[in-house]
């Protein structure tokens, strides 16, 4: 397999996983519900949980992951079957787009999830320890807070940083994409933001008004 075929071959492959409607489909076939239509109308995990399915929220919440290192670990896979000589690059750059794949399912008209639990995956496969961290960090935020969306943004950014800091095998590409994934979390979260400045933001509690799902 030619580079540029293993190259596309890997990214659109990583993109139609994380495209997998998860929450979606979950939601639709065991409560016959339309999640855009419930809550926030986002298909990711939290929304899932605040709408009354906390069993759905959690397999929502481990597929979604499962989506985002399944692709790093197929990458791998790929560029060691062939003797791919920049394999690490491979794996992030199909992390990153199992990550877009989820926020812009192409299934769902482009309208995905913030990316949050996909990118909880690309990490795990990518850099653990680093991300074990990010999860602490998070469930700290959160149970100060009750903010999923805070804990999430404050997660991400300190993920990047560890994740830059931390990795030893010094690749450009693959900083620019430790980089990029918590970028575009924090940008999807960008009605959040608003909401956590005016002091409107609903805690994980209350009912789902938001658009704070993963």
């Amino acid at each position: 397999m030619t580079p540029p075929l293993l190259w596309t071959t890997t990214l659109v492959l990583a993109y139609l996983l994380g495209s997998i409607p998860t929450g979606y489909l979950l939601v639709r076939v065991f409560r016959r519900q339309d999640i855009r239509t419930t809550g926030s109308g986002n298909i990711g995990a939290t929304n899932v949980a605040r709408s009354g399915g906390n069993g759905l929220g959690i397999a929502t919440l481990v597929l979604d992951a499962l989506k985002g290192l399944l692709a790093v670990v197929i990458a791998r896979h790929f560029a060691l079957y062939t003797g791919f000589p920049n394999g690490y690059d491979l794996e992030a750059m199909a992390g990153l787009f199992a990550v877009l794949g989820h926020m812009f399912p192409i299934w769902l008209a482009f309208r995905g999830g913030k990316g949050v639990a996909t990118a909880l995956g690309v990490f795990l496969a990518m850099m653990p320890l680093a991300t074990v961290f990010a999860v602490l960090i998070f469930l700290l935020v959160f149970t100060l807070t009750k903010y999923v969306s805070l804990a999430s943004m404050v997660a991400a950014v300190c993920l990047a940083g560890l994740c830059v800091l931390l990795d030893s095998r010094r690749r450009l590409l693959v900083d620019v994409v430790y980089i990029a994934i918590p970028l575009l979390v924090i940008l999807k979260h960008y009605g959040n933001i608003q909401r956590l400045l005016a002091r409107t933001e609903p805690k994980f509690s209350a009912p789902a008004t938001d658009s704070s799902a993963t």
